[in-house]
């Protein structure tokens, strides 16, 4: 192969990275940052790339986020014969708090986050699905549930959704766990 973009080509037609993981709280299964780089490092091997992934923390707005940044090289070019390189960027913001966990585990946890969306923008792996669907529907009101930190931000949730008749029996369920984690 005689560049970058042909090898990531390969790479990405080849990269079968399964959702690994299970969300028992909103009932979904999802793919972690683990589960792209144990997928794709085989594949790197095979195709001669080597990737490096740094983190940087910014302030925006008095948030922190962590940005992370993959560098994607091609260990069989010369440098001084064109693009040797690619890279993507993800970023992240961390919450003030996450219950039962502390600085440093938020900060891990939002880095694995970050990373996870730069692979997905650089490897062309796809998160999502059909949008109207009733399971990612679920899956969304289910990662909003986990930012909430008060019964009153619970219960006006709970009041959009029945105005936009999404509260689901399902959704009852995941807010009445929600609820019993806040008392």
């Amino acid at each position: 192969m005689d560049n970058i973009y042909k090898k990531l080509l390969q790479v990405q037609s080849k990269l079968k990275a399964p959702k690994g993981q299970r969300n028992k709280f909103g009932n979904y299964n999802y793919r972690s940052c683990e589960d792209i780089l144990e997928a794709v490092k085989p594949l790197l091997k095979e195709f001669g790339l080597v990737q490096v992934i740094q983190d940087s923390i910014k302030c925006i707005d008095g948030w922190h986020y962590v940005q992370s940044h993959i560098i994607l090289f091609d260990a069989d070019s010369d440098p001084n014969k064109g693009v040797n390189c690619l890279e993507s960027t993800g970023m992240a913001r961390e919450p003030e708090t996450k219950k039962g966990m502390d600085a440093a585990q938020i900060t891990g946890a939002t880095s694995s986050y970050a990373r996870k969306y730069a692979l997905n923008g650089l490897y062309a792996i796809d998160d999502t699905k059909d949008a109207d669907s009733t399971e990612v529907k679920t899956q969304e009101i289910a990662e909003r549930l986990q930012k909430i930190t008060s019964i009153d931000q619970l219960t006006k949730f709970k009041q959009d959704l029945q105005t936009k008749n999404q509260y689901t029996k399902d959704i009852q369920n995941l807010f009445t766990k929600k609820s019993k984690e806040l008392k």
